[in-house]
């Protein structure tokens, strides 16, 4: 915080007689008066001890709520692990028929039900080299890839724009480090290292993507976090609606379905931010497709589950902040699940099978089509159409 000059002692200051806390205790009780008993011209140490509580409460409402200053500060904000409870108007709607929905969860989560194109049978497929790497958020939504036909267990990516995609961790590429915000090279390059490795335990693992803890994933994590890890922890252990592990881990039940083949396609980027002295942010965008069939029908039609996660995660020097030091604090996390029950809360993805039997209420919401990354995701609570898997 930035020093204030020593008061005005002056003759001519009217509130020099007071102390500086029965000064303050006289400005915040007028402000809790709406103001009424305030002075109408202040004098010159009045407005600077005004002006003082002001950058105070200001400080406050920009102090880290992730581990926070070695004080640790006021608690986070509500809802700023898991996100405030949805928005009115039936936010969490089964799927019907073969209608694909999107549900946002306020401020951090997005589920989709079942798909709504019945794509053709012809033996079209993609070949060739995948794109580029992303660097920065893509000016437009991918298009189909010529030849498009149905999905199979031998070409469970058959009609997706994810067929040209990179597959596995691989298809993680970390950004080139540099020194940041008083942090070394060294330091940045383990940030980024890190948060790759959190994106691989949570999102590709293969005993996590079968309901497996996600033990990895949650030794990336500080546990000074405040009520972070017991939070993550409860989810997984007793999951419902406000306790979703899905909002930071890919799990399917494998008494229902099984991966069609080893293969998830991933795209996406991660970048660099200077955050506060002594503090790297690594923003990542990743979206992962999941073939899927069911377990009692390994020969039967193929499902795809399209997940599109963004986090952020901060490196914090532990000279300077409260944290662990070697574990990473995580600022905020986001996730969209398509094609998949968002009626559910059991803990695991639900894929929609093209020949699934109606159930439930049809979507109200907008189209979603969970290719298109152009938009950071946003917490509008609706559950709509998906308009392609």
């Amino acid at each position: 915080m930035s020093t204030v000059p020593p008061p005005d002692r002056s003759d001519d200051d009217p509130s020099s007689s007071l102390s500086d806390e029965q000064l303050e205790a006289f400005l915040r009780e007028a402000a809790e008066s709406g103001g009424t008993s305030a002075p109408k011209e202040p004098s010159a140490r009045a407005r600077m001890v005004a002006r003082r509580l002001r950058e105070e409460d200001e400080a406050a409402r920009r102090a880290d709520p992730r581990g926070g200053r070695r004080d640790q500060g006021p608690p986070p904000p509500p809802g700023w692990r898991t996100g405030p409870a949805p928005s009115a108007g039936g936010a969490r709607k089964r799927r019907v028929g073969a209608v694909v929905g999107v549900l946002v969860l306020a401020a951090l989560a997005v589920v989709a039900v079942r798909p709504s194109l019945v794509l053709p049978d012809d033996d079209g497929g993609g070949s060739g080299q995948p794109p580029a790497a992303e660097t920065e958020r893509p000016a437009g939504a991918p298009g189909d890839p010529a030849g498009s036909g149905r999905a199979t267990p031998e070409h469970p990516f058959r009609g997706s724009p994810a067929e040209q995609w990179a597959e596995g961790a691989d298809a993680i590429e970390v950004p080139k480090a540099k020194a940041l915000s008083g942090m070394s090279e060294d330091d940045v390059a383990f940030a980024l290292r890190r948060t790759k490795d959190l994106l691989v335990a949570a999102n590709l693992d293969p005993g996590v993507l079968r309901g497996g803890q996600p033990d990895k994933a949650l030794a990336v994590l500080d546990p000074k976090q405040p009520k972070l890890l017991p939070d993550l922890r409860r989810s997984l252990r007793e999951p419902d609606e406000e306790h979703d592990p899905l909002l930071l881990f890919t799990r399917f039940d494998p008494a229902e379905v099984r991966p069609a083949g080893d293969v998830v396609k991933v795209r996406g980027r991660m970048t660099l931010a200077a955050g506060e002295p002594g503090v790297v942010k690594v923003d990542a965008d990743y979206t992962f497709v999941y073939p899927l069939v069911r377990t009692n029908a390994p020969d039967g039609p193929v499902a795809r589950v399209i997940v599109r996660r963004e986090l952020t995660l901060t490196l914090n020097d532990p000279a300077a902040w409260d944290v662990t030091e070697g574990r990473l604090l995580l600022e905020k996390y986001y996730a969209e699940h398509n094609n998949t029950d968002c009626g559910v809360d059991d803990g695991y993805l639900h894929p929609g099978f093209v020949d699934d039997a109606p159930d439930g209420e049809r979507p109200t919401g907008p189209a979603v089509d969970p290719y298109d990354t152009t938009v950071p995701l946003t917490p509008d609570g609706s559950c709509g159409r998906v308009t392609r898997t």
